[in-house]
C-alpha cells in the first residue's frame, strides 16, 4: 500500500465510523488530505480501533516521520554542562522522552490542526496517545492538576516516552502561585524521567503558549529548576531545552549564555 493509499483509507475509516461525517467531500490535494485526517484525528474521542487501522496509520506516521527527518539528542552539543538548547520540531526529536504541554484532561487538543504542541504530538504520535491517557485519566479519577506529571509510551513520535505535565494558566501578570507550579512542573517531569530509568529528556516552553505565561520568566525559572535538579542528582545526563519561535530561542541564548546545538 502507498503512502497515499494509506492516507485515503485512514480518511474513510474516520468519515465512516461517525454518521455525522456522512456528506463529508474528501478534497483532491493530498496537503488537504492530510489536514483534513489529522482534523479527524484531533475530534475523535478516545475510543478503539480496529488492529487493521492501526497497523495502517503507524506505517503511515513513521513514512511521515521519516520524511520530515529525525534528530537525535546524542547528536547535539551541550551549551553547558549537561545542558543543550535546540530549535526544532519537537515530534521529530530521538530523545527518551519529550515533554508535552497538555491541558487538565490529558488526553490531548481537540481543535482541529490547532498550532499548539498537545495537538502536534497527538497528530504525529497516533491515536494510542489519546487511548494511553484516557487510561490515566480513567484510573485517576479527576483532572489533572497543574505542576504533576504522568508518563506514556510515544508511539510513532521517534522519542521513547512522553511525558506529560500541565502548567499554570496566568491570567494578568504571574502570581507567586503561579511561579511555584511551574517550577513544579519541571521538577515532577525530571523526577518521572529519572526514576523511570531514562537518561536523557526534552522540555517544550511549558505555559508560554495558549497559558500566556511570560516567556523570559518561564525560560528563567525553567533554567534554575534544571539546573538544581542536576546539581543534586546525576540520573539525568542531558536535558534539552526545545525552542520553535526566534524569541524564545533568543531569551534562552541569553540564559545559557552559549551557542546553538548543532546536529
Amino acid at each position: 500500500m502507498s503512502q497515499q493509499e494509506r492516507l485515503l483509507y485512514l480518511i474513510q475509516y474516520l468519515i465512516k465510523e461517525n454518521a455525522k461525517y456522512s456528506r463529508l467531500k474528501i478534497p483532491r490535494s493530498t496537503e488537504e488530505q492530510k489536514r483534513l485526517f489529522r482534523s479527524l484525528m484531533n475530534v475523535r474521542p478516545p475510543e478503539p480501533v480496529t488492529d487493521e487501522f492501526l497497523k495502517i496509520q503507524d506505517a503511515y506516521l513513521i513514512e511521515e516521520r521519516d520524511r520530515k527527518g529525525v534528530v537525535s539528542v546524542s547528536e547535539l552539543s551541550p551549551i553547558q554542562e549537561g545542558i543543550c538548547l535546540w530549535r526544532g520540531d519537537i515530534t521529530t526529536l530521538q530523545a527518551d522522552a519529550i515533554v508535552n504541554a497538555a491541558n487538565r484532561s490529558l488526553l490531548g487538543c481537540f481543535i482541529p490542526c490547532h498550532r499548539c504542541i498537545d495537538n502536534a504530538i497527538h497528530s504525529a504520535s497516533g491515536v494510542q496517545l489519546r487511548l494511553a491517557c484516557q487510561h490515566i485519566m480513567e484510573e485517576q479519577g479527576r483532572d489533572e492538576p497543574a505542576g504533576a506529571a504522568k508518563i506514556t509510551e510515544a508511539y510513532n513520535l521517534p522519542c521513547r516516552y512522553v511525558l506529560h505535565t500541565v502548567g499554570p494558566i496566568v491570567q494578568g501578570e504571574p502570581t507567586e502561585t503561579d511561579r511555584t507550579l511551574l517550577a513544579s512542573c519541571y521538577q515532577s517531569c525530571l523526577e518521572l524521567a529519572a526514576d523511570s530509568g531514562l537518561k536523557n529528556i526534552a522540555f517544550c516552553c511549558i505555559s508560554t503558549g495558549e497559558f500566556h505565561f511570560p516567556g523570559k520568566e518561564a525560560a528563567k525559572i525553567a533554567v534554575e529548576t534544571v539546573k538544581g535538579f542536576l546539581r543534586a542528582d546525576s540520573r539525568i545526563q542531558r536535558v534539552v531545552f526545545n525552542v520553535y519561535k526566534d524569541t524564545d530561542f533568543q531569551i534562552y541564548m541569553e540564559l545559557l549564555g552559549g551557542y546553538q546545538c548543532s546536529h
